[in-house]
């Protein structure tokens, strides 16, 4: 899209509501999120965003946890940068000024249901819980490259339970949420972040169409 909360627009969000049937390269893991939703009965866990690389992308961002703009009766039901809140925003931002093409990203979060609100911060029970999700995912991600750990939560599950992965490297970012950057040293640790992954994954290249 080419500015920042494009979902909040309700045509905009229609259109890519329907892309969730007919893009491709997400429905492999649309079938994965369907037996995430199996195991997590009560839980919601919002969609992937159709409109990014799907199974083709090069770079995996981890956030902490989906918040309200991802729910499908007060947001988009997805986890999308073009989501109506700031640290959508902030990541829309970033990734523009950087260069870092939604054909070759992927958005999605250490703890990919939506938690409790009483229940405060994630437990680390939670949060291996979330992590052994995440990686029953990397398998369908065959093209990826790059790991970004964007914040606390998602570099302290990765560190204590993650995959150890041949030939893709992990960058820790900031988390690009408002309570997280509270300064400019943190704003530009997130710029810097993902310039590095800009570097490391070269030059976009065109979305992946498949007979």
């Amino acid at each position: 899209m080419p500015q920042p909360r494009g979902l909040a627009d309700p045509t905009a969000l229609e259109q890519r509501r329907a892309m969730l049937g007919t893009e491709p390269d997400v429905q492999p893991l649309r079938e994965w999120l369907q037996a995430l939703r199996g195991r997590r009965p009560g839980s919601w866990v919002p969609d992937f965003d159709p409109a990014e690389a799907g199974v083709h992308s090069r770079v995996l961002f981890v956030l902490e946890s989906p918040g309200a703009a991802t729910l499908p009766e007060e947001g988009s039901g997805m986890v999308s940068v073009d989501n109506d809140d700031r640290t959508a925003e902030t990541m829309w931002e970033v990734r523009e000024e950087i260069g870092i093409s939604e054909h070759d990203a992927l958005l999605w979060n250490v703890i990919p249901w939506v938690p409790d609100a009483s229940a405060g911060k994630p437990n680390a029970d939670e949060l291996a819980a979330g992590v052994k999700e995440l990686r029953s995912l990397l398998p369908l991600l065959p093209r990826l490259e790059v790991v970004v750990l964007c914040g606390e939560y998602a570099q302290r599950g990765w560190k204590k339970s993650g995959p150890v992965l041949n030939d893709v490297t992990v960058v820790p970012v900031p988390l690009p949420s408002p309570r997280a950057l509270t300064n400019q040293a943190k704003k530009e640790a997130l710029t810097v972040g993902l310039a590095r992954v800009r570097a490391l994954i070269g030059p976009s290249r065109p979305r992946v169409v498949e007979d």
